[in-house]
């Protein structure tokens, strides 16, 4: 699931609007994934946004920065699940997610819950599980682990239930990703046997 930022803008009045904001966001080095008046959806690309450059940015083409409470919310939900994600990764202990997005917001959980399905068009389980695939293939291709190391450290009880949604969510199996690694092992053999021989 490909990572976005959306930005509410206002005075943006007109087409013309669009591509002026479409050229600036360029020059930012930014890239734009969906422009419509009042709105731009950025890609996280792994950039880092300046809220302060968008804002100068914003002001000098007469237009504002329009951040709203719940977007601030579901931007904060993505960092926790991301971040609670990684804990579960460095202490191998399991993470419950409704327990720590609740008290690291101090809000119920069925209320954020609703907030970020009403806002983001899928349920906030469903990212969750996404970003632990992404996470899952990230592990495959660049580390030497297995799908029950994987599975354990994640917090899976079942490396089968994981394979399942590993395939599930990206039309392909654990083999295809380690595959992958094997690949990229070898054309580094390769190229370090072709310098070595040189």
């Amino acid at each position: 699931m490909e990572k976005t930022l959306k930005l509410l803008i206002k005075g943006m009045v007109c087409n013309r609007c669009i591509y002026v904001l479409s050229e600036e966001f360029a020059k930012l080095g930014l890239e734009v994934s969906e422009i419509s008046l009042g709105e731009v959806i950025l890609k996280e690309t792994g950039k880092k946004i300046e809220e302060q450059v968008i804002r100068a940015m914003l002001k000098k083409n007469g237009f504002e920065l329009l951040y709203s409470k719940n977007q601030k919310i579901i931007n904060l939900i993505k960092n926790i699940v991301e971040k609670g994600i990684q804990e579960q990764l460095d202490t191998a202990e399991p993470v419950k997610f409704s327990t720590l997005i609740s008290n690291e917001l101090h809000k119920d959980y069925d209320s954020l819950s609703f907030l970020f399905s009403t806002s983001e068009g899928y349920t906030l389980e469903k990212f969750i599980i996404s970003k632990k695939i992404e996470k899952v293939k990230e592990l495959l291709v660049y580390t030497d682990q297995s799908m029950t190391e994987i599975t354990s450290s994640l917090g899976y009880n079942n490396p089968a239930h994981l394979s399942n949604q590993l395939k599930k969510y990206t039309g392909f199996t654990s083999s295809y990703y380690k595959q992958i690694r094997r690949d990229k092992m070898n054309i580094v053999q390769n190229q370090f046997r072709k310098n070595n021989s040189s």
